[in-house]
C-alpha cells in the first residue's frame, strides 16, 4: 500500500522569509524514537499512530461509526450507493460543527524512505507513502493539505556518513514521516470505501499541516 510519490529538487539555501501558512520540507533527520514524540513534537500535539488512538480521535469527533454495509448496500452497482455516501458524508459535517476535537493539534505517519543525496544541503530526498490502519471505525488514511513539493531530512554529519555507506551499498533507509497539523473544518472528514476491500469503510482526515518531522525508524 504505499503508492510511492517520488518529490525530488535542489535545494539551495532556506528562504529568509517564509510565508506563516508554509510548510518546510526540509527538516534535520532525528536520531530519536518516534514512542519520544513529546520530546519534538510541538506542545499539546495527538500523536495518532496506532487503532487505539484514532478510535478515541474519532469517537469525540463523530460519536459511533457509520452503519457501513447499510451505506454499501449492494455496491458500487447499487443505483443508491453514491447517494447514501454523499448523504453519510453530509450529515456526518453538521452534526460535527463546534466538535472540540476539531481544533487539536494533531500529528499522523506516513512512511518515508531515504532517496537521492545531495552533496549541497548535505540531505536526503525523501519518499513517502500513506498509511493505512484498521480501526473499529474503518481503515484511516490521512490526507495531507498543503504537503511541499520538496521534502528532505538532514542528518547531523556523523550520521551522515554512515547514512551515505549504506546507501552506497544499496540498503534500504527507512524512516518515519509526521505530520503535524490540524483539521480543516470544512472537510475535516471524508468517509468512502476501501478500493482494497469491498464493503470496507474508508476514513480520510484532512489535516492542513503545520509541520513536518523526520524520524529514524
Amino acid at each position: 500500500m504505499w503508492m510511492l510519490v517520488a518529490l525530488a529538487g535542489i535545494l539551495s539555501l532556506w528562504p529568509a522569509v517564509v510565508c506563516a501558512q508554509d510548510v518546510q520540507g526540509v527538516r534535520p533527520l532525528l536520531n530519536t524514537k518516534l514512542d519520544d514524540s513529546e520530546k519534538f513534537l510541538p506542545q499539546n500535539t495527538r500523536l495518532l499512530d496506532d487503532a487505539a488512538s484514532l478510535e478515541q480521535f474519532l469517537d469525540e469527533l463523530d460519536g459511533a461509526p457509520p452503519d457501513w454495509a447499510t451505506v454499501y448496500g449492494h455496491g458500487h452497482h447499487d443505483p443508491g450507493h453514491d447517494d447514501r455516501l454523499f448523504n453519510l458524508n453530509r450529515e456526518r459535517d453538521t452534526k460535527r460543527e463546534g466538535r472540540p476535537a476539531l481544533r487539536w493539534r494533531v500529528a499522523f505517519v506516513w512512511y518515508g524512505e531515504l532517496s537521492a543525496f545531495d552533496p549541497r544541503a548535505g540531505g536526503f530526498h525523501v519518499t513517502i507513502g500513506p498509511k493505512f490502519t484498521p480501526t473499529r471505525w474503518g481503515v484511516v488514511r490521512f490526507k495531507a493539505e498543503n504537503l511541499p513539493g520538496n521534502l528532505m531530512a538532514v542528518p547531523n554529519p556523523s550520521l551522515r556518513e554512515s547514512l551515505r555507506r549504506k546507501f552506497e551499498k544499496g540498503e534500504r533507509i527507512d524512516v518515519h514521516v509526521v505530520m503535524t497539523g490540524r483539521l480543516i473544518p470544512e472537510e475535516s472528514l471524508v468517509y468512502d470505501f476501501s478500493h482494497e476491500e469491498e464493503g470496507r469503510g474508508l476514513i480520510m482526515p484532512v489535516v492542513r499541516l503545520e509541520r513536518i518531522d523526520y524520524v529514524m525508524k
